[in-house]
């Protein structure tokens, strides 16, 4: 789907209003009474030349006044908007588009983290944001699961020997039995959770608050109190989403107090880890190995480190992208956007103060 093209006079627009008195005038034009379905709002699509097209189009399009919109159009196209699909989730183009989302109430992020999107002015306003919480659960427990069972059986070593026609047996560490510290106690790692514990380890979680009986980890203990309990651990795996309070959380102190043979995995964000210091800690095998599907900058560049050092595994920032992600991705969307229609409560409400969806 081509790009819609930028008008010749740009709107001026004027200073972005925050307060209910606006939106709720806004809200009034679109109803003519409280159980009457709010009439083809306009829907601004944030997209990019390299953005797929939206598998269900169609159907949003029969909803709505759908607008497409790369970056630089955005400021053109959101006069008058009353809704914004990020599906381009990693741009940061509304921050700079902000004074022109003058009738906004809703935008939803097709991705689980929201850290690319919230800023200052969007936490303080009445809009509304959802995002695609659930649609990766699964996905990411399985790689989480495989990198660790790769880790264990050494499955990277046993192909950089095939490939040197190089018999070599070895013996492998058994996974059942071993501990697992899941960080970050959302959707994500509860199902990371509970697959890893089918599979025989012994799972415990860290969240902002520490807490006994959790249904899905037992004992969660505070993240910010990270290095007191990584000691006994064997399996680091990062998920929590990034926000000011976990920027950083794998640091050189938590670093430290790991034992020589423990594997970090993150497949959160890459700047939960303070990448020079795991760097140093794996030269220096403090620990033994790191699966890493995200990092601070990506793509990663060709001359890092990481790319030449054998107890570094790396994807993609692919860990949940299954077949047929996109599509799970915009069919979510359009629920919410028939529940938005039908003035329903929209599933998946982030709280914009603490950067992910409340209570889970």
């Amino acid at each position: 789907m081509e790009p819609q093209q930028t008008p010749e006079n740009r709107p001026i627009g004027s200073a972005h209003r925050d307060t209910a008195h606006t939106r709720g005038a806004l809200k009034a034009s679109n109803y003519a009474s409280g159980t009457e379905r709010r009439r083809r709002p306009k829907l601004v699509v944030l997209t990019s030349p390299s953005a797929p097209d939206l598998p269900n189009a169609r159907e949003l399009e029969a909803l709505s006044e759908v607008v497409y919109a790369t970056a630089e159009q955005l400021p053109d196209m959101l006069p008058g908007a009353q809704a914004l699909l990020v599906w381009d989730f990693f741009s940061t183009a509304l921050r700079d588009a902000w004074q022109y989302a003058t009738d906004l109430e809703w935008i939803h992020v097709a991705a689980a983290g929201v850290d690319s999107l919230l800023f200052d002015a969007l936490r303080d306003s009445d809009i509304t944001v959802t995002n695609a919480h659930g649609a990766f659960d699964v996905p990411i427990a399985e790689f989480v699961l495989v990198s660790i069972l790769a880790h264990d059986k050494q499955l990277h070593r046993s192909k950089e020997l095939q490939r040197n026609a190089q018999w070599q047996h070895r013996e492998l560490q058994q996974t059942a039995g071993q501990r697992a510290l899941v960080v970050g106690t959302g959707g994500i790692g509860r199902a990371t959770a509970r697959l890893l514990r089918a599979a025989g380890l012994k799972v415990t979680g860290a969240g902002r608050t520490a807490r006994e009986r959790d249904k899905d980890f037992g004992t969660v203990v505070a993240s910010s109190d990270l290095a007191q309990h990584v000691g006994e651990i064997d399996h680091l795996v990062l998920i929590a989403p990034l926000t000011n309070t976990t920027r950083g959380l794998l640091d050189r102190h938590v670093l430290k107090h790991m034992k020589p043979g423990a594997h970090v995995v993150n497949v959160g964000r890459g700047a939960l880890v303070d990448e020079p210091a795991l760097l140093a800690a794996l030269r220096e095998e403090r620990i033994a190995a790191a699966s890493l599907d995200v990092f601070e900058r990506e793509p990663l560049p060709s001359d890092h480190p990481f790319w030449a050092m054998p107890t570094v595994h790396i994807s993609a920032h692919m860990s949940g992208d299954v077949v047929g992600w996109r599509t799970t991705l915009a069919e979510q969307f359009e629920n919410n956007l028939g529940r938005w229609l039908r003035r329903e409560d929209l599933k998946n409400e982030v709280d914009k103060r603490l950067g992910y969806v409340r209570g889970h």
